[in-house]
């Protein structure tokens, strides 16, 4: 059930990251998924949630609770990067995404995104850390073309390539 949510997540992602990007698109038929509704709702929230939600992320500005399903989405600041993290009722973490820029990419992960696609500019970088799994999620771009390309464990996949007009 955990890779089935995750890879739901990522598709998730994938999507509202080049739909914020996209100006453009080529004459191909796309597909078009299903819409997808979030229903939450702001509510108290147990102190046994708050203290962890507190011991992973101290730095947390500004945070917004709602409760989904038996669930805690919190969506906050730190420094200049919004992230998003689930926990579970009983206080443990699901899922963090921090959606960032190139100066937020680790030093291995961007020589890495350069080394293939060093004549595009990394204009967003986001960060899903799920369990043991840690994936970036790099949108680039030139004059042309918007890329997605996904790196995990040192292994980069390009996920989307869409030509402007």
């Amino acid at each position: 059930m955990k890779p089935q949510f995750f890879s739901r997540m990522t598709l998730t992602l994938l999507v509202m990251a080049w739909g914020t990007c996209a100006l453009a698109q080529d004459t191909l038929p796309i597909k078009e998924l299903p819409e997808v509704t979030v229903t939450a709702t702001k509510k108290a929230i147990p102190e046994h949630v708050w203290t962890s939600f507190e011991s992973y992320f101290a730095n947390a500005q500004n945070p917004s609770w709602y409760s989904i399903n038996k669930n805690y989405l919190i969506k906050f600041m730190t420094d200049d990067n919004l992230n998003h993290a689930l926990f579970t009722e009983k206080g443990k973490l699901v899922y963090h995404i921090s959606y960032g820029y190139e100066k937020n990419l680790p030093t291995d992960v961007r020589k890495l995104v350069k080394s293939s696609y060093y004549d595009y500019d990394i204009t967003r970088a986001i960060k899903v850390t799920e369990g043991n799994r840690l994936i970036w999620v790099v949108n680039l771009e030139d004059a042309k073309t918007l890329i997605l390309v996904r790196v995990e464990e040192d292994e980069m996949e390009e996920v989307q390539r869409v030509n402007k007009s």
